[in-house]
């Protein structure tokens, strides 16, 4: 069987009394926010095991060497359930300098977003992980649930809890170009998807609902993006595109496109369903959690609906 038939493999559910790792395999985070984010989700029921940082280096909250064996013992430990993020940053490709060893085939819930893309990329082609797009210690519980810049907790406790039905989220953007599609949930921050062209962990797109969102990029370098990955071939087969908010992009000059206008003229020609502004990853709104790899519908109507078709956790 190929890795672009192979089922999905999905983590065990997270329960009251879980205990959850805490990895940094980007950038440090700040200590009062980290510190807000670990109550919160001793509030949600979760025990933490390990929380303290490593001395950071440079940009990275520690060397390469250590952020990797950070994250291989926290999957390797039979008593952690789970591993939240501490913030994104950037980082996360040292650790795919090697490859991971066969055994991170049983997967564990992996939460985080911006630079985990590159993680949860490689861990969907290499081993077919579903991973969950959301919140992190100190990018997202820290500002609480439903809050600004803080995180949705009921999509956060569908994901990683529920596992016996699907479920539908209101991505409170709006129809760039309507219609309605099937596929696989998958994607993440447009830079890191980026990135990952020409790697051996290369996001696979076709048939999927993709999921492009980042932060802080002018209208010319998103433009830029999208214009490689159309010209790298990621959008061929894909059925969907869900668009985040794009904050922190405004246009350089006054009356200059938009990043609205980019995805627009370059988007709507591929005849696709597309939503924008949806309230994910990089949000000022309280961060949707989507779990990425299951199959999903997206209904680009109003202010768009995403259904997740399936639990994106066993029992």
């Amino acid at each position: 069987m190929s890795r672009g038939t192979a089922r999905p493999r999905k983590p065990k559910a997270l329960v009251n009394g879980s205990r959850i790792a805490l990895i940094a395999p980007a950038s440090p985070a700040d200590g009062e926010k980290m510190s807000k984010g670990l109550q919160e989700l001793g509030r949600l029921g979760f025990l933490i095991a390990g929380c303290a940082p490593a001395a950071p280096e440079a940009y990275f909250s520690s060397s390469g060497s250590k952020r990797r064996k950070e994250f291989l013992c926290a999957i390797a430990d039979p008593g952690v359930a789970g591993l939240i993020a501490l913030r994104g940053g950037y980082g996360s490709t040292y650790l795919l300098d090697e490859s991971f060893p066969a055994g991170l085939r049983k997967p564990k819930c992996l939460v985080g977003y911006s630079d985990i893309t590159s993680l949860q990329i490689c861990l969907w082609r290499q081993f077919r992980w579903i991973t969950f797009y959301g919140p992190m210690v100190a990018a997202g519980f820290h500002a609480g649930a439903g809050r600004p810049g803080g995180y949705d907790e009921a999509s956060f406790l569908r994901a990683v809890r529920e596992s016996a039905c699907g479920w539908s989220l209101d991505l409170q953007g709006e129809a760039m170009r309507t219609g309605e599609a099937k596929g696989r949930l998958l994607g993440g921050c447009l830079t890191l998807i980026e990135t990952s062209v020409g790697t051996p962990w290369q996001l696979e797109t076709r048939g999927a609902i993709l999921v492009l969102e980042d932060r802080g990029m002018k209208p010319w370098q998103v433009d830029r993006a999208l214009m490689h990955l159309n010209q790298a071939g990621l959008f061929a087969g894909v059925r969907g595109i869900l668009l985040g908010e794009f904050p922190e992009c405004e246009p350089p000059v006054a009356g200059s496109w938009s990043v609205a206008d980019v995805c627009r003229r370059l988007l709507g020609p591929i005849g696709i369903p597309v939503v924008w502004g949806a309230r994910v990853g990089h949000t000022t709104r309280p961060m949707l959690t989507l779990p990425l790899g299951v199959n999903a519908r997206l209904l680009a109507r109003g202010a768009g609906t995403l259904e997740i078709l399936e639990p994106a956790v066993v029992a």
